[in-house]
Order: C-alpha cells, then structure tokens, then sequence
C-alpha cells in the first residue's frame, strides 16, 4: 500500500509541476496571443503527453504491480492529490471559490480538461512496465 502512495505522490508531483510551468506560460504569453479556449486546448495534448510519460516513468521506477488495481488505485489517488492542489491553489492565487472557479472557463476547454483528468486517473494502468532482456553469455571456462 505504502508503494501505491509513493507511486501516486510522484506521478502527481511530475504532472502538477510540469502542469503549473505550462499554466504559467499558458497564461502570461500565449492567452494574450491566441485566446483562452486556443490556449488551454493547445496544451492539451502536451499535458497527456506528460501524464503518459509519468506515468511510465513511475510505474517502472518503482516498481509497481503489474496488476490493474494497484495502478487504477494509485491513479486516482494522484487524480486526487491532483483536484485537491488545484482547487486549493486557486482559491489562494485567483481568490475564487471552488464554485466559481468551476463556473468560470470556456465551457469546450473546460469539457476537454475533465476528459483529460480521467484519462490521468486510468493512465498507470495503460502503461508497460519497462522489463530489460537478460543477456544469456552463457558460462565462461577457464582452461
């Protein structure tokens, strides 16, 4: 149980990072340029990109079960981790409440993100663990 936590602690600290410097750009350069809705749905597939990677990176990293439920677990614990940061952070930077946060937003890029959020919850278990073959040299005589 205890590796399933650090598996969801990393795979959501690797997302909510790389999440919070794409949010940064996203809002400073690229909204003023393209727009809202244009902005988040360009980052889109970046950030599935980043889950994908995280994901495997960690699952392999540390090991975990190759079983489904161990990785759905430890999905929707970082989904968890992930709603929590969210919300929690935008109520102290952006001053909104939960509610109105949800109420805010485009409504096709806000759609994309919830679409984007499960697919984050369920990666881990889509990913391969990475297995290394095993060089069979054989045995070495000495004469």
């Amino acid at each position: 149980m205890m590796r399933i936590l650090k598996g969801s602690l990393v795979y959501f600290a690797i997302v909510f990072g790389c999440g919070f410097v794409l949010g940064t750009i996203r809002t400073l350069w690229v909204v003023p340029q393209i727009g809202t809705r244009s902005a988040e749905l360009l980052e889109t597939p970046i950030m599935l990109v980043v889950s994908i990677m995280a994901a495997r990176w960690t699952v392999f990293r540390l090991n975990m079960p190759s079983a489904r439920s161990p990785r759905l677990v430890m999905g929707c614990v970082a989904l968890a981790f992930l709603l929590a940061a969210e919300f929690g952070f935008v109520s102290w930077i952006r001053g909104l409440s939960i509610r109105e946060y949800l109420a805010t937003g485009d409504p096709v890029a806000r759609s994309v993100y919830y679409v984007t959020l499960g697919v984050f919850a369920i990666m881990p278990v889509f990913v391969a663990r990475k297995t290394l073959p095993v060089p069979d040299h054989g045995k070495i005589q000495l004469t």
